[in-house]
């Protein structure tokens, strides 16, 4: 198994001592009380108290500022200060914040986990056994009676509608940039997005390049979502959307025209290894020589900082739970061989891009 030089030297050597491996199972069995105590003390605003205050604050101050009783309070900052959030100053007794704190509040992914993991998956977790066993989204009922999320996202409640996509699009907003520099290097006229969601990506190719026209192919309630969010957008007359499910292997990608450019972002972690053999098998009929198909995934094993690789193979069980009960975010490895087994060949491939994202240039096998 290949791995990122930082992911090697943490995932090959066991480099803590006994007590500190004893911390981190326990760490591990009080998981669940662990994140809810975090999770409060984010949304109550006491970290943000704490790391406001010159010197800290004491229970009694922590209660009287927040509103909550003294109990409450001294609850949580007990158990914040062993859970490594706050720190204690012995001679004062007041709480301040530590390195680990410090991150909770100021990084905006941690942020953007945690909002997703409570709203759209926390329930859900509790079926992570079923769904490993029987292949299915076991979990999503709390949600919705749908097969997948996907069909559901447009019904979701708005405060889980919008954990979730802030935390699709935080990935892969901070991409963007980097990402439109690579697609657009030989001037594609036409580019196919599939699982163009609200057509945030389709906003940006049109405003990079006047000449190039969109076509967007996605559930049809995404695309119906997707109207609603261009509207007004500069470009929007050339985006254009196909409501399809290409989990319906009979579906085919517009056959009238060849694309120059394809576009497959974060998309293919929502399918299974068939499906994606069976999508890209498809995506192939509408390319010529010329054509181009750009995969961007955060693939696990190519990034730069271990904790990315940390909560990229827990997402993989997101997807297990909730999402569709058979896909994850894949190892390059995997991601490769899949591709060679559609037809197609890895021309280039650019990482650290964003967080933590990869491109992978397909082009036909000739």
């Amino acid at each position: 198994m290949n791995l990122s030089p930082a992911l090697h030297k943490r995932y090959t050597k066991d480099n803590i001592n006994a007590r500190e491996a004893q911390r981190l199972a326990e760490f591990i069995a009080f998981g669940p009380v662990i994140f809810q105590t975090a999770r409060i003390m984010l949304k109550w605003g006491i970290m943000d108290l704490l790391r406001d205050s010159d010197a800290g604050l004491t229970i009694q101050e922590t209660a009287k500022a927040t509103g909550i009783s003294e109990y409450a309070a001294k609850c949580l900052l007990e158990a914040s200060l062993t859970i490594g959030l706050v720190l204690v100053n012995p001679e004062t007794d007041k709480f301040t914040i530590s390195k680990t704190g410090w991150f909770l509040i100021n990084d905006p992914a941690t942020r953007v986990n945690v909002n997703f993991n409570h709203d759209v998956n926390y329930l859900g977790w509790f079926n992570l056994e079923e769904s490993l066993k029987e292949g299915k989204p076991e979990g999503l009922k709390f949600l919705g009676d749908w097969p997948t999320v996907y069909e559901g996202l447009s019904s979701l409640p708005n405060h889980i509608q919008k954990s979730w996509f802030d935390f699709d699009h935080f990935y892969s907003d901070n991409s963007f940039d980097q990402a439109l520099e690579i697609v657009f290097k030989n001037r594609p006229k036409t580019l196919l997005d599939v699982g163009g969601n609200t057509g945030r990506w389709a906003l940006r190719c049109v405003d990079y390049d006047k000449d190039v026209n969109v076509t967007i192919l996605d559930l049809p309630q995404q695309i119906a979502m997707m109207k609603e969010n261009i509207k007004g957008n500069c470009g929007e007359e050339r985006i254009d959307g196909l409501g399809v499910n290409l989990l319906d292997e009979s579906v085919e990608m517009p056959s009238d025209r060849r694309f120059e450019a394809i576009w497959m972002s974060q998309f293919l972690d929502c399918f299974s290894e068939d499906q994606i053999v069976n999508i890209l098998k498809r995506a192939t009929k509408v390319m010529n020589d010329e054509s181009r198909l750009f995969i961007m995934e955060t693939l696990w094993d190519r990034q730069k900082f271990e904790p990315a690789a940390l909560c990229l193979t827990l997402t993989s069980l997101y997807f297990t739970a909730i999402a569709n009960g058979n896909s994850k975010m894949y190892h390059s490895e995997d991601m490769e061989r899949l591709v060679k087994e559609a037809g197609l060949v890895i021309e280039t491939i650019h990482d650290n891009l964003g967080q933590g994202h990869s491109i992978l240039v397909c082009k036909l096998i000739k």
